[in-house]
């Protein structure tokens, strides 16, 4: 395995690139190459993964989240070096110790409100939906969580 961050990655169209710890050319990566959600994958977001040899040069397959010295998965480090909250994955709580989050872009952030009304909420209709999206991605704005 390798470990990595992902330098970036187009949700819309199912690639990115991750830049390899070890240094050298950054390597391809394909959503259908992923063992993690799509929902997980960002910039900054530390990786594992196996290497292999594409038509087109390096590429990525087997990605994971990377795992800290304690075992527990990675999350985003922000240029400051501390760590994103990390999010349990069976429990879905966030470590409210640390005051760095992640930073979205508004697409990546209401995608990702989208997603969570859909699944606690599945009776509202999408013109509801887009109501609430378009009041949290103000109050993300107003709070620093979504990039311009």
């Amino acid at each position: 395995m390798v470990a990595g961050r992902v330098v970036r990655f187009d949700g819309a169209r199912g690639y990115g690139f991750i830049a390899p710890e070890s240094g050298g050319e950054d390597v391809f990566l394909h959503v259908n190459d992923l063992l993690i959600p799509e929902s997980f994958v960002r910039s900054g977001v530390a990786v594992e993964f196996e290497v292999e040899d594409g038509d087109r040069g390096l590429k990525a397959s087997s990605v994971r989240l990377a795992h800290n010295a304690d075992g527990v998965p990675g999350g985003v480090t922000s240029s400051r070096g501390s760590s994103a909250p990390s999010v349990s994955r069976s429990s879905g709580s966030v470590d409210l110790d640390d005051p760095m989050c992640d930073v979205l872009s508004e697409y990546e952030y209401t995608r990702e409100c989208t997603e969570l009304l859909l699944k606690t909420a599945p009776w509202m209709t999408g013109e509801q939906i887009i109501l609430v999206r378009q009041q949290l991605a103000r109050f993300g704005k107003s709070h620093g969580w979504i990039e311009d």
